[in-house]
């Protein structure tokens, strides 16, 4: 089974419905897509010499051309990697060396930045010959590699979750029973970056022969939001709870006219949303909203809270929206998945037991591309560990309580303090370092950087640095200098005094 036969059997069927619209304009039919991605995949591999299975790297911005190509690189039974565009040409060069890329797709790429083994594209591929065309697309076993996630974990560098055919099929049948009604009028509009849930709802509205959008201008404000949703119906989309909240202050500050009747589903995930932040949110867009909880290893799918679920929520939210709360239900798993609690044990906990959320089924990864150990340490007696603490009450909700890992989610983005901590300690300088989050009430979180320094450094030095060797997103947006770190008997950093110091400083 390959995911490219959703287009191919809408190519067939309906070749005359919108596919791509870029702002207010129609620029594919399914049968045109089906065509221009027949044409990019023999190109793929007959002038680049490339076979079904070898990876092919995207690091671009959001654009039809980034649904074509994904498209193309499925009908030629490749392998997607899509690299977030935000990220500095370091880490994706370890992202492209990881899993042997043969391919890049990339704008505005310096000469000699990245490895001479991977040929890099425009993709806009002026001059070459696309008079040739695939037949159809290519079969591929329903467990061979799709799609690369690349997410990161404890070691602070980049794994890739390996996403076969069938979890990404598994994932879509997912989202179109238990998160959204999706017919062929409908569009899903690209806000947020294609290199991860944005993108791999393209599948499903592929699936149900509906239309992708890529608003114009592509980059997410509020402003851009509103005339997007004016001018088109029947709309849907992933959205970080920070972009909801953005467009909330818009509305109430410009007093601005939105056609929320346009709006079909507004997806949120990728960070906490709070009680009065979600009351607000239901005010203003009615009953359309859901919220999924996923992970990279399990896409987008082990719990949700669809639309029909938030009318329950309205007691709830009255009693609670003053405090600001996050809502406590991740909602109920997927019917595709089963989740479970697991004790350190290795036992599995009853209802109301805390321990740490499992979850299996046909969306979980195969493992992390070449990486065994990290493969083994996340895949245990058939159940991926989700390095999330919670509980699941009598009725199958999840209530997410602590995590094990200490990622930061800042902007709906995962931020890994190991990997931000790496960076720190090779600045000149820097002794000691540990990285925390800290709650904002525009991000979500941000980050924060405690330094023990061997000389005199500055905050300014610091930032200019962190600027050269990462992604910005990532940079700590505080630094606090030490004389030491708070640690345990067995030398490990105190995080958790850390945190409290921040709540001393900066009371809420």
């Amino acid at each position: 089974m390959n995911v490219a036969n959703y287009l191919a059997v809408n190519a067939r069927q309906h070749p005359e419905r919108a596919a791509i619209y870029v702002g207010d304009d129609r620029v594919h039919t399914y049968a045109s897509l089906d065509t221009k991605a027949r044409h990019l995949g023999r190109l793929l591999l007959e002038q680049e010499g490339l076979a079904p299975g070898d990876r092919v790297a995207l690091f671009l911005p959001n654009s039809a051309e980034y649904i074509e190509l994904l498209c193309a690189i499925w009908y030629a039974g490749l392998v997607a990697v899509p690299i977030n565009h935000k990220l500095t040409l370091p880490e994706v060069e370890y992202i492209l060396s990881n899993c042997d890329a043969r391919l890049l797709f990339a704008e505005d790429v310096p000469p000699n930045s990245l490895p001479e083994s991977v040929r890099i594209l425009s993709p806009c591929l002026s001059g070459r010959d696309l008079s040739q065309a695939l037949p159809g697309h290519r079969f591929r076993d329903s467990r061979d590699a799709a799609w690369i996630f690349y997410t990161s974990g404890t070691t602070g560098k980049p794994k890739g979750a390996t996403l076969s055919h069938l979890n990404l099929t598994t994932m879509a049948t997912s989202y179109l029973l238990g998160v959204d009604n999706v017919s062929r009028e409908h569009k899903l509009v690209h806000f947020a970056p294609m290199s991860h849930g944005s993108g791999l709802y393209i599948i499903p509205f592929l699936m149900a022969g509906a239309a992708n959008l890529i608003p114009a201008p592509a980059k997410f404000t509020p402003e851009h939001f509103i005339h997007t949703v004016n001018a088109h119906d029947q709309l849907s989309m992933f959205l970080a709870p920070t972009m909801i909240r953005r467009i909330l202050d818009y509305l109430g500050t410009h007093k601005a006219h939105l056609a929320v009747n346009h709006l079909s589903t507004i997806v949120y995930g990728g960070g906490p949303m709070y009680a009065k932040d979600l009351n607000e949110a239901l005010d203003v867009f009615g009953y359309r909203l859901a919220q999924i909880y996923g992970q990279g290893e399990s896409p987008m799918t082990i719990t949700c809270l669809n639309r029909e679920q938030h009318r329950s929520l309205n007691r709830y939210l009255q009693s609670e929206a003053e405090t600001g709360a996050p809502l406590l239900s991740a909602g109920q798993p997927h019917a595709q998945v089963e989740v479970a609690i697991r004790a350190p044990s290795g036992e599995l906990l009853g209802a109301g037991q805390t321990g740490e959320v499992c979850v299996r089924g046909d969306s979980v990864m195969s493992g992390y591309w070449g990486n065994e150990e990290a493969s083994g340490n996340a895949l245990v007696d058939g159940w991926l560990l989700t390095g999330d603490v919670g509980h699941l009450d009598e009725n199958d909700h999840l209530y997410l309580t602590d995590r094990l890992k200490d990622v930061i989610i800042s902007g709906g983005t995962n931020i890994y303090p190991r990997e931000v901590e790496e960076v720190l300690l090779s600045c000149p300088g820097v002794q000691e370092v540990s990285v925390v989050g800290e709650r904002h009430p525009d991000w979500g979180e941000i980050v924060v950087a405690f330094i023990v320094a061997e000389e005199a450094l500055s905050a300014t030095e610091l930032d200019r640095f962190c600027l050269d060797h990462m992604a910005r997103f990532k940079r700590p947006k505080q630094y606090h200098f030490l004389s030491e770190l708070p640690k345990n008997a067995y030398g490990k950093i105190l995080k958790t005094e850390l945190r409290d110091r921040l709540q001393n400083l900066n009371p809420q």
